[in-house]
């Protein structure tokens, strides 16, 4: 199997688990939104904690790396907590597909921060992708608008962790940056989840520890793919998280995705695909 198919198996598994992390989510019901995610990053801390154990690599990373890597999880914190606030309240598939906007987002950040010059097709693509937001949202400014507005944020707090990412580099081991970003996560949550803690019943818990298993597998399957391959290559099997959260919602919660989302998901996946095929093509010129 060429390294490049390798990729693509492990970019479907990582959006599999991704889908079956905010199905599970979702499925633990009225638990706190803070709670959920706290419980989420516990599994993914201890599972990235025995791996750093493992290659004998520092917990905490380097001395010089700790502003990157704290700035990163901060915003990854935020960006996860609004995310599963989108799980909550959305359609699973809306929620999935507005915080699959963080790739648009963060060639914007790149040019901004990185002073990485955005190419004109990535403006178009760009351009693009927010119309299919706006099918998703559907704009109203009534109190039913704050749910997408979370749902559009995660993918901004997310797309500004992915920019400090690129930063960060090969300075950091993968499951270092996980350990980090989940460990972070836990101990800043950890008060809130305290104060407001609501008592879970045993199908909670087994639903909220499953979603920090398939996370893992997710983040993971993620970080090892674009190893196989680069991410302009393969990156739009990852938007194959939005078949498998509409086929969830319609299966496990009855929620059928109305026609304008539906446009929505095909205007921001073509959008995807646009930048993917050029990305593609200039690849090829520049070999």
């Amino acid at each position: 199997m060429s390294n490049r198919n390798k990729g693509i198996i492990l970019l479907l598994l990582s959006a599999f688990g991704f889908s079956l992390m905010a199905a599970l989510v979702k499925l633990s019901g009225d638990v706190p939104t803070i709670q959920k995610t706290f419980f989420r990053n516990v599994v993914s801390a201890a599972i990235a904690f025995i791996l750093v154990l493992y290659h004998k690599e520092r917990l905490f990373g380097k001395k010089e790396n700790q502003g990157l890597l704290l700035a990163r999880s901060a915003l990854g914190t935020v960006g996860i907590v609004l995310f599963f606030y989108a799980i909550d309240h959305l359609v699973l598939s809306d929620a999935d597909m507005l915080n699959k906007l963080s790739p648009f987002l963060l060639i914007i950040f790149s040019a901004i921060f990185l002073k990485e010059k955005a190419r004109p097709y990535q403006v178009i693509a760009i351009i693009i992708a927010f119309i299919g937001t706006l099918f998703i949202i559907k704009p109203q400014f009534s109190i039913d608008l704050v749910p997408y507005l979370a749902g559009f944020f995660s993918a901004v707090f997310a797309a500004g962790a992915y920019t400090l990412l690129r930063v960060l580099g090969d300075k950091e081991k993968f499951y270092t940056v996980v350990f980090y970003f989940s460990f972070f996560t836990t101990v800043s949550l950890l008060p809130f989840t305290i104060a407001f803690y609501e008592p879970m019943t045993a199908q909670q818990w087994v639903y909220l520890l499953g979603a920090g298993v398939f996370a893992t597998v997710g983040q993971f399957g993620l970080t090892i793919a674009y190893k196989f391959a680069p991410a302009r290559e393969i990156s739009i099997f990852f938007y194959s998280t939005v078949v498998y959260s509409a086929i969830i919602s319609i299966l496990l919660f009855g929620q059928v995705p109305d026609w304008l989302s539906i446009l929505g998901y095909i205007t921001i996946f073509g959008a995807s695909l646009y930048m993917f095929l050029r990305n593609n093509k200039e690849a090829k010129v520049e070999a």
